[in-house]
């Protein structure tokens, strides 16, 4: 489990076919020296598998296999050598969640429509960002709730229904990939795993419901009472 809150930017070394399976290699100074091979990392909000750490003795990087489904369903399909990602370890137990539950399963792309500065001209100015939801994800995105944009645990800040608009503060834009993103690229959304679930489980009630006879007069008396 994740909790959204990045803790480090990797680079793409290398991206290749390896017998039908993407394997790519990772540039990430900070965390591959603390990853052994098997240990779980979300890349861009994508939970992968380490296999293989400092490779020829290059402490700096480590490597991964991307499965067919993870590269049709994701923004990872887009990985060239030097494209930025977002990285984070698990969370150990015990740790205060500072963001929210992330689990690294991402529910589908998004669309970037605009990131851009509210005081333009200010180093120091938030940002706005926009993002087309796909349909698949837009029953559990609510405003003021928790998505996961890249890997990275957000606000809802508006959504209309099909776009969703989040506040980006100076500190998550400079150390993200966010300010790497162009309008039209696609970007990695899970949505909230509680919100997920308590919605399956209201449909699943509701469904329950639907399916019990209508209480009238006659069924009382048929049945006995």
């Amino acid at each position: 489990m994740f909790t959204g809150l990045i803790q480090e930017t990797g680079s793409v070394l290398s991206v290749e076919q390896r017998d039908g399976i993407h394997h790519i290699a990772i540039h990430a100074p900070g965390l591959a020296p603390r990853l052994q091979v098997g240990d779980s990392i979300a890349v861009s909000g994508v939970c992968l598998t380490a296999l293989a750490i400092a490779p020829e003795g290059q402490p700096e990087r480590f490597e991964a296999d991307l499965a067919e489904e993870t590269v049709r369903r994701t923004s990872l399909s887009q990985l060239a050598p030097g494209t930025v990602l977002n990285l984070e370890l698990p969370t150990p137990a015990g740790t205060p969640l500072g963001g929210h539950v992330v689990q690294g399963h991402v529910d589908g792309v998004g669309r970037l429509i605009a990131l851009k500065p509210v005081s333009p001209g200010n180093d120091g100015t938030d940002w706005w960002l926009e993002i087309e939801v796909p349909e698949v994800i837009r029953p559990y995105v609510v405003e003021k709730g928790s998505i996961a944009i890249e890997g990275i645990s957000l606000t809802v800040a508006r959504w209309d229904g099909a776009k969703v608009s989040v506040a980006i503060i100076p500190h998550t834009y400079a150390h993200t990939n966010l300010r790497t993103h162009r309008p039209g690229d696609l970007l990695n959304l899970e949505a909230d795993v509680l919100l997920r679930h308590a919605a399956q489980m209201h449909a699943a009630q509701t469904a329950a419901t639907d399916d019990l006879p209508e209480l009238t007069l006659a069924f009382l008396l048929s049945n006995g009472y």
